[in-house]
C-alpha cells in the first residue's frame, strides 16, 4: 500500500523481454484516448505512460514512442490533478 491506499500492480514487458512492476497511479483520458499513468514498483523515479486500447472486450497498454506525445500528456495530467486534488 502507498500513502494508504491499495495500488493495482501489473507487468509491464520491454522490448529486450524484461518483465518490471508497476503500480497503476491513475487513468485518463485525453483526446479521445485512455492514458494510464505507470509507477515503477523497483524505482521510485520511474513514471511511464502507456495507451489503453480495447480489442475484442480486452484491455491491452500500448507504449507511446513519441517522447513530445508522452511530456504533453504528463503535461496535462499533472494539471488535471493540481486543479483537483485527491482528498
Amino acid at each position: 500500500m502507498a500513502n494508504g491506499k491499495e495500488r493495482d500492480y501489473i507487468t509491464v514487458e520491454d522490448e529486450e523481454g524484461i518483465e518490471q512492476q508497476f503500480s497503476v497511479e491513475g487513468l485518463f483520458d485525453m483526446e479521445e484516448q485512455t492514458y494510464a499513468l505507470l509507477k515503477s514498483a523497483e524505482d521510485v523515479n520511474e513514471t511511464i505512460v502507456m495507451q489503453v486500447e480495447n480489442k475484442e472486450g480486452e484491455q491491452y497498454l500500448v507504449g507511446i514512442n513519441d517522447q513530445d506525445k508522452t511530456e504533453m500528456i504528463l503535461d496535462a495530467y499533472e494539471i488535471a490533478v493540481e486543479s483537483n486534488p485527491a482528498e
